[in-house]
């Protein structure tokens, strides 16, 4: 009697052993599975990021070879920094841009510009015109330094 318990034990006990194996494998599994998704994740964010500064660059640079107006370049760099989430980090360093920006963000555009009356629109572009004067080489110098940008890291 006392064998047979001592049987039954062991293959209970060695069942459970084989089920907690089975259960360890798992989560390891399903670890590295999690751990290969987050680096693919961030993998896919980092190029997406790269993607959007090589935007930056090149429009600064079509900005200094007039293949861009200044207002379109600022407006396009500006939404850039917001879309990746520095434009707090950067707008110290760019002020001239920014002011720009500021300036020309509520600006109708295209179907909206074109249901403005021309004294609004003209308004507009008095508004526009008179900041690109103001900060045109502010902007321009901006613009040559963000042809090199490179965030700095927040750690």
């Amino acid at each position: 009697m006392t064998t047979v318990l001592l049987i039954l034990g062991f293959i209970i006990v060695a069942s459970l052993a084989c089920y907690a194996t089975i259960l360890i494998l798992k989560l390891r599994k399903q670890t590295a599975d999690r751990l290969a998704k987050q680096a693919e994740l961030d993998a896919a964010h980092k190029a997406k990021l790269e993607e959007h500064l090589d935007s930056i660059r090149y429009i600064a640079t079509a900005m200094l070879e007039d293949r861009c107006e200044l207002s379109e370049g600022v407006m396009r760099i500006a939404n850039l920094f917001n879309i990746i989430s520095l434009s707090e980090q950067v707008a110290n360093d760019y002020p001239a841009i920014f002011k720009h920006f500021a300036v020309i963000e509520s600006h109708p555009i295209m179907a909206e510009r074109k249901q403005l009356e021309k004294r609004a629109r003209m308004k507009l572009d008095y508004a526009r015109m008179r900041s690109e004067a103001e900060l045109e080489t502010e902007i321009l110098q901006e613009a040559k330094q963000l042809t090199t940008f490179t965030p700095t890291p927040l750690h």
